[in-house]
This record gives structure tokens, sequence and C-alpha cells, in this order.
């Protein structure tokens, strides 16, 4: 690592890292990506992928990925499988740091009894709801139980009984015993055990109860001598409490929590239970829907890793909740791919053009460069003939003042190509153009005129001879306000966020390319094959425009 790769990425609690190990309050650093395996991973996710696996490798330490699987009627072994796939997809490797919350069950169980034997947690029999009503609220105390003073003894024999299966769900859990008035509502005695008869993804039916998010978390962190225990902001308040524990319990280390802002996009939401209703209702087609905003979705709309890794550096790390503008995101997408993806040319409104003078039945091969600011990307040949593809927004019959492309009489130039300039319009019965009659001069060849004369518009086609048809799918923003409301997101669904265009038309080299990456369709954007392709079926995602908004923004402060 350095000097100059910290500074690049440095935020606070890279600070705070860097500090305890000049001080030598740590001799290497331990962090962690917890995630509970019951839904896919999202952008929210990724910012805490990056942080974690990037503080662990700048400064020579490891970072484990630990599954919180403390809910088995809620996780399942697909979203295990996915958050692997994801971790390693955004690029990162946790090596032989590979945990579940479950590998601590027996030990986490025990410490529990320890708690009922210093008298610091005790069966309670109330409800879930009577549970609810009698914690209080910010400005109230809440009630002691009933049953908060029930002997050890009696306390201990209910707790076996609970993990042996003898009491039905929701009949009793285990709350610790700290104090019913504190100011923190999640000190006034705080579930640790609830009976769950359901099937785990690891253990399979050999429990019965199963701890809190609050009792596992802490004390897993502990067991994997956790460092530096880095979470989102709306854990803080849960922070006194994981210290409570580890006051409490004989734990093999001590980590202490450090909290950082969540990450919050305009025009998204990252609550999980939104994804997962949005699933479920059938409002997308899965989670891996381009349009969501999960690893596996942008990893299908085309998103490369690293532009993906490239946002989250630059939106940093702060200590205070903010929203960041989906365009930094795009801007960041938009920015990685141009610097590799190939270009290519496809119509996606196609209109026919016939040159008139080219000569018929013949064709020939111009050549076209893969990118144009990296020669190591070499060329292609495309082919040029009399019947030709252009875009139907590139013609206007009549047009405004400003309207450079193609027009009756108007001369433009088609890229890598020739002039052409339009003679007359073909219309169908109802009034529409369909075809274009043009001609072309032979002597510019190559895009450029001899006699010097310049054109104000260079247009995309592609050769209708060899043209392959292909099915489009345009993505926008999956909602239609800046700010959705999770309450309500079903009503604010953009009603755009999808366009699929069938019968688009693109150079063959996109048909014979099998590659999942990017590549931009000249003058449209990034685009990427999408799954769904098959032998005889071309179908592909819009990754984003080339319209590039946030640049302008930036630009201007």
């Amino acid at each position: 690592m350095t000097d100059e790769s910290l500074e690049a990425g440095r935020d606070f609690i890279r600070d705070i890292v860097a500090a305890d190990l000049a001080s030598g309050k740590h001799k290497s650093v331990v962090t962690r990506f917890p995630p509970e395996p019951n839904g896919y991973l999202h952008l929210g996710h990724a910012k805490s992928i990056c942080l974690n696996f990037g503080i662990a490798e700048e400064f020579g330490g490891r970072c484990n990925l630990r599954f919180d699987d403390t809910n088995p009627t809620k996780e399942e072994q697909e979203y295990i499988d996915a958050i692997q796939r994801d971790v390693r997809w955004l690029g990162f490797d946790w090596g032989t740091g590979l945990h579940y919350a479950s590998d601590y069950f027996e030990q986490l169980y025990a410490w529990a009894q320890d708690l009922i034997r210093a008298a610091k947690a005790y069966v309670d029999d109330q409800s879930q709801e009577e549970i609810r009503l009698a914690r209080g609220t910010l400005t109230e105390p809440g009630r002691n139980s009933a049953f908060r003073d029930r002997p050890v003894d009696e306390n201990l024999d209910l707790f076996a009984r609970m993990r042996a299966g003898e009491f039905p769900n929701g009949a009793r859990v285990l709350r610790a015993k700290i104090d019913m008035a504190s100011g923190n509502i999640n000190l006034r005695d705080p579930v640790l055990y609830r009976i769950l008869h359901a099937h785990h993804p690891r253990t399979g039916t050999a429990w019965n109860i199963y701890p809190s998010y609050d009792f596992a978390h802490g004390q897993s962190d502990s067991i994997e001598h956790i460092t530096h225990s880095i979470c989102t902001l709306e854990f803080e308040d849960h922070r006194p409490l994981y210290d409570w524990f580890l006051d409490n319990l004989p734990v093999p280390s001590r980590p202490h929590q450090y909290e950082f802002a969540r990450l919050n996009l305009t025009h998204t939401l990252l609550s999980k239970r939104v994804l997962t209703e949005l699933v479920r209702g059938g409002h997308v087609s899965g989670w891996d829907d381009p349009r969501m905003p999960t690893l596996a979705g942008l990893q299908r709309r085309g998103v490369p890793a690293a532009a993906l890794r490239e946002f989250v550096k630059r939106i940093g790390v702060a200590k205070a909740n903010s929203t960041v503008d989906i365009g930094m995101f795009d801007f960041a997408v938009r920015e990685t791919l141009n610097k590799s993806a190939p270009r290519r040319m496809a119509v996606l409104r196609p209109l026919k053009v016939v040159i008139e003078n080219y000569p018929e039945g013949t064709s020939e091969e111009l050549e076209a460069v893969n990118h144009p600011d990296d020669p190591s990307q070499g060329t292609r040949r495309i082919r040029f003939g009399r019947e030709l593809y252009i875009e139907q927004d590139d013609f206007m019959e009549n047009p405004p003042k400003k309207f450079f492309r193609l027009s009756p009489g108007n001369e433009v130039r088609l890229r890598y190509a020739y002039f052409i300039t339009c003679r007359d319009v073909v219309k169908n019965a109802a009034g529409e153009v369909v075809e274009l009659r043009c001609t072309y001069d032979p002597a510019t060849k190559g895009g450029n005129a001899p006699d010097g004369r310049k054109v104000k518009a260079t247009m995309h086609w592609v050769s209708a001879a060899d043209a392959v048809p292909a099915e489009i799918r345009l993505y926008n923003h999956l909602f239609a306000t800046a700010q959705p409301d999770a309450a309500n997101f079903a009503s604010q669904l953009n009603p755009q966020s999808l366009e699929i265009l069938v019968g688009s038309m693109v150079e063959p080299a996109l048909a014979g390319d099998n590659a999942e990456d990017a590549v931009q369709f000249e003058r449209q954007g990034y685009f990427c094959r999408d799954k769904d392709s098959s032998p005889g079926r071309l179908v592909f995602n819009r990754t984003v425009g080339l319209r590039d908004t946030w640049a302008k923004v930036a630009a201007t402060g």
C-alpha cells in the first residue's frame, strides 16, 4: 500500500484504521461483510463491500464474508449462492474467511445460558404484541414484564425446553434484563431468542430457536476477532447494546463498531423489503431485471464492476446521510465503458434507403475502426451496398431550421462511407414515410469530399443485405419520481421504464460476438447482449445512453 493510494481513498474510517495501526492498538486489520441471505445484493451493499474489502486490502489485512443466517423463514440457498457470485463479480475474494452466524449457534446458546445464570436474561411468556406495547416510546419508559424476575433455574429449564421444540412459535422468548426505562429503546430488555420451527438452509431442523440479529452480530464479530466492525448509521443506536453484550459475556475479543452513511440514490429504492415485493408482485421479471438496483440486475444490464467500484470511490464515505444523483452513477458507467467498449453500428428504428445511382447487384467492403481512441482494438470490415437502413429520427420531410440530418435535397455523410442526398420520399397508404430514394457521390468514399465541401451531419447505418434483426430493450428509471416513497412504491413506478423494440437491425459483427461485455452502438449508447439471446435471436439491453447531463452539472459545480 502506497501513501498515494491511501490518500486517494481517504475517509474518516480509513483515518481511524491507520491511527489504530500506528498506535499499536491493532497489529493487523480484520473486517467483515455480513449480509443476511434473504435477498440479492444491491447498490447499497456494493458501498459496504468496497469499504470493508477495500480497507482490508489497502492495509494488508483480511475481510471475512459472513452470512447472518439467523432467520430461516426468509433465507434461501439461492440468496447465499447469489451473494457469493456478486461479491466475486465486484472483484473481491474472502479467501478462507467464509463464515455463517449458524457456525456459532452452539456458542451463542451457551452465552445466552451464561446471561441467565447471571440473572441478566429471562424467559418471557408475553406475546410479541404485548412486548411491543410494554416497551414504551421515545418519551415514555417501558414497563417490566411480569416474568422478569423468574428464578434462574426456571429460566434455564424453559430455555432448554424452547430449544428442544416443546413450545409453539411465539409462545416464549428469551430477553436480556437491562433497563426498561433506558432512553435507548434497544436497551429495554431486547429479545435474544425466539421460537421458530422452520427449516434452516444449513442446519436443517436441528434448531427450534434462533438468536436475534442484535444478539448474534456482535458476538460473531468477537469470535472472528474483527478489529473494525463497520456498518451503516441505522445501527448507531444499537452500538450500546452490542457493547453491553461484550461487557457481560466471556468473549474472546472486543470489536468496536463504526457507522457510516448508507447510500441513497434518486429514482431508486434500496429497501430489501421493496425489492422483494417488486419481484414477488411481478413488477419486474426477477432479481436480475436490468431495471433493478441489484448487482445481478446491473450486471445483466452491462454495467462493468470497475464502474461500480469507481462510483463508490467517488461518492466517498461520510457520517451524514445524503442522496446522490443517479446521474453520477450513470456518469461513472459511461466513463468506464467509453474507454473500453468496442464500437458497432445498429439501427434501432429502421428506415430503408435506396441509393439509386449505386450499381445494382454489387457491394463493397469498407474499413471501420473498433475504437477511435484505442488502436489496439483494430478495425473491421463492413459491407456497403445499394440498400441501407438508417434511423427514422435521422430523417424529416419538413425539417425545422436547425435540423441538419437527412431531408429532401440535403446532403449528409454516412459513417465510414459516402455523402448521400435525399431525392425522393416513398410513403404507404397511411401517409407514413417507408423508404427514401437517394443518390451518393462516389468521390466521397471514406466520408471526405475532394472538393472540400462540408456537411453538417454524420449518420450511422447498416447494410440491408447482411444486417441482422435484433430485439432492443431500452431501460429507464424504475421510479418516475426522484424521491420515491417506500410506503407507496407501486404507485410511483415509471410506466416507461422499459421499451422493447422489435425489428431493429444491427451489423453482422454483433451476431458473431457472443460476449456479454458492453459495446457502444454509435450515436445510441452502450448496450450488451442479454441472456435471453439464443441462436437466431439477438437481444440487447441498453446499459446507459450517450447523453451526459451529469457532466454538465459537474462542470458547472
